[in-house]
């Protein structure tokens, strides 16, 4: 598959239509799974993914191989992701319905423990649903994608140290929602979190 990519990607920067048709065939399925990650919802993916295989397709001659097609995939439509949120965030609609990577027990022996597992994955896909879109970002990018600080910052073109911030917060209000303890008041948090989630 890498080959068969690097030769697509050879003859799309020659200016074969067919190889970069081809090219978005094949890096499809992953480039919108990641944008239904950070967006939330189907729609707003397709638009993501759409944009994203555009500026591709116009970029593909700065395209030098030094990292993966997929990767520098990854990196364009985060960046879309994080646009078309933003233009989302500013007209005040949020469709989120987050899918998270959450350990697999295997519990199939043990239906109580199957059980308590579902209930847990619930709470904390509820939990990522309520994250502000940034926060979101960084935990997709870091949990799913095991992405670094630095290549999340990368991808959502933001500093290192914004993205260690905003990953900390993200887990705080993580924990606080799914885990809290006696005491804290996740609204408060949320308040925080508006003021701080830049």
């Amino acid at each position: 598959m890498p080959h068969d990519v690097a030769h697509l990607v050879t003859a799309a920067r020659d200016g074969d239509r067919e190889a970069f048709d081809e090219l978005v065939r094949v890096t499809y399925a992953e480039s919108f799974t990641l944008a239904l990650r950070l967006t939330g919802n189907e729609e707003d993916a397709r638009d993501v993914v759409q944009e994203a295989y555009i500026r591709a397709f116009r970029g593909l001659s700065r395209f030098r191989g030094d990292a993966q097609f997929s990767t520098w995939m990854y990196r364009i439509t985060a960046n879309c992701a994080s646009t078309h949120l933003g233009r989302r965030r500013r007209h005040h609609h949020h469709e989120l319905d987050e899918e998270v990577a959450v350990p697999d027990p295997r519990p199939e022996h043990d239906p109580a423990a199957a059980a308590e597992a579902s209930l847990l994955r619930d709470r904390l896909e509820a939990a990522i649903a309520d994250l502000p879109p940034r926060l979101r970002a960084v935990v997709v990018l870091r949990d799913t994608y095991d992405m670094n600080h630095a290549e999340i910052a990368d991808e959502l073109g933001i500093s290192e140290s914004a993205a260690k911030v905003r990953l900390h917060r993200a887990r705080r209000k993580l924990r606080t929602k799914v885990f809290p303890l006696p005491g804290e008041d996740a609204a408060g948090d949320d308040v925080e979190e508006q003021a701080h989630a830049m």
